[in-house]
């Protein structure tokens, strides 16, 4: 039978602590509501002696969410416990996450104390707790690199203290996965009330192992993991939730989560724009390559059947479908699904002629696009001709976002005024009125090229139109002409699929 490993997640406190990625106390409820939904067990929402704004988030993501365990992380100090207590007093379920360093490394050099004195405050910090709230899960910090002996006696004092869960972090991301599963193991079989708690593992990524380290907890008796999404979290980032809820989906090794795999895309999405924190291309799971297929032996192979390399469906984690990139490498196979995905229809003769030409375009590019395979098809089907003639935008903290937009349509000129919760949705929006469809934005990412000189915005976006994604690109020194030229892009290599980028009703004409 199936044994449960309950989910920890600490994107909005581990997660949080690295630079620029902090969020405001409505950001961090989104989050945690999206992680309720996702299926999350416990959240831990924050530090709340740490700060004024950090208490506050912890009462705020108590009276949000209803279903997950609330937990507020504490030193091993009485008025940090205190004041966790206080900060929880609104949750369904509180918890409080107590600890202190157990490695000598911590002892000796960051404590300047004895093994003992250390089981003392542990204990009596533990001992405290208890007496505000019932769930008490304790920190080894450093556990890592602590004498397994030493950390099985703490273990032990903290449980007959009343701990309920048992945190075994590889604080420095340093074990590899047998020493991590060893210590874990060691700890099963020589903590003598281990059975009356949890033991969790919360493992960094310094080595690239915390996936395979928390893996190897709990195959060796962990049931709790304490993750973040995106695998976000301070210096090289945590345990990657998305990807140890997949191994155990995958791999079917007899333990499972609650977790909707579907929704682990589409709030890492959400995570990655909130945060400012962009994820990497080959990032495993939700990175924009981790279903892209560009070799053309695994093309021919994914699209005969995808189980030829996929081991997991795209869907089944809520990404909208696999991507097969054309490149020099790419075959007749994927060539011929690009062409027909864009409304070219050829036989066997004609797709061999048109192979190469695809081979001469793609030796001179990286990679070959919508717009590249339309001008190798001599015009057989033309780019959507839609520029921006004029934008203008008013916004401030005591203005309504206004935004009036003038674009060219072949030969004509026409111009829409909308207001949005933004400049950029102001804009957008006015974008859509003119072209007369609403398009679903799927993805708006921004990033910069900051200099002395001048500051450049880079803006990709994704739009949805018929269940079909166009992705577009727009660069400016100024955001929101950034964001209106990239959906102008993705509307453009729309058109030239639907031949639709001509008004079904006029806007409202505004001065220029």
């Amino acid at each position: 039978m199936s044994e449960k490993v309950y989910v920890f997640d600490t994107t909005l406190r581990d997660g949080e602590q690295v630079p620029g990625c902090q969020l405001n106390t409505q950001e961090k409820i989104e989050v945690a509501r999206q992680l309720e939904s996702l299926g999350v067990d416990i959240i831990e929402a924050g530090f709340p002696v740490s700060s004024p704004g950090d208490f506050q988030s912890v009462v705020a993501i108590s009276k949000a969410v209803k279903y997950p365990t609330i937990c507020g992380l504490t030193r091993a100090v009485e008025n940090d416990i205190k004041v966790a207590a206080e900060a929880l007093q609104y949750a369904k379920h509180p918890r409080i996450h107590t600890g202190i360093g157990a490695s000598d490394f911590h002892i000796k050099h960051k404590f300047n104390s004895t093994r003992e004195k250390i089981i003392e405050r542990a204990v009596a910090a533990v001992k405290y707790a208890k007496k505000l709230v019932e769930d008490i899960e304790f920190y080894a910090e450093d556990a890592g690199r602590a004498d397994n002996e030493f950390l099985a006696r703490m273990i032990e004092a903290v449980i007959a203290a009343g701990a309920t869960v048992v945190n075994i972090p590889d604080t420095t991301g340093y074990c590899l996965p047998s020493q991590y599963g060893a210590k874990i193991k060691y700890l099963k079989e020589h903590v003598s009330n281990i059975d009356k708690a949890i033991i969790s593992v919360h493992c960094h990524n310094d080595l690239g192992m915390a996936t395979a380290n928390t893996i190897a907890g709990i195959m060796n008796g962990a049931r709790q993991m304490e993750v973040t999404m995106n695998g976000i979290g301070e210096r090289a980032g945590n345990t990657s939730l998305e990807e140890v809820a997949m191994v155990l989906k995958t791999h079917q090794m007899g333990y499972h989560t609650d977790i909707i795999t579907p929704k682990l895309y589409p709030l890492s999405m959400l995570v990655s724009k909130m945060m400012r924190m962009p994820i990497q291309p080959n990032k495993a799971i939700v990175g924009k390559n981790a279903f892209a297929h560009s070799s053309g032996i695994h093309q021919d192979g994914v699209l005969k059947n995808r189980d030829n390399y996929e081991i997991i469906a795209p869907e089944d984690v809520g990404v909208p479908a696999n991507s097969i990139i054309l490149t020099a490498r790419s075959g007749r196979h994927a060539l011929k699904y690009h062409l027909e995905r864009l409304g070219y229809k050829m036989s066997k003769e004609e797709l061999a002629d048109t192979y190469q030409k695809f081979l001469v375009v793609a030796d001179g590019k990286k990679d070959v696009n919508d717009d590249d395979l339309i001008e190798m098809m001599q015009g057989t089907k033309k780019m959507g001709n839609i520029k921006l003639v004029q934008l203008q935008v008013t916004c401030g903290n005591s203005a309504t976002p206004t935004a009036m937009v003038a674009l060219q349509l072949g030969n004509e000129i026409k111009k829409a005024s909308e207001i949005g919760n933004g400049p950029v949705n102001a804009a957008l929006r006015a974008v859509d009125r003119i072209v007369g469809e609403q398009l679903d934005l799927e993805e708006y990412l921004v990033s910069s090229n900051i200099n002395r000189s001048f500051d450049t915005a880079k803006v990709h976006v994704r739009v949805c139109h018929n269940n079909k994604s166009y992705v577009g690109f727009g660069v400016d020194t100024d955001i929101v002409t950034a964001s209106v030229q990239g959906y102008l892009n993705a509307i453009n290599k729309m058109s030239a699929v639907t031949d639709k980028y001509v008004l079904e009703t006029e806007p409202t004409a505004v001065n220029a």
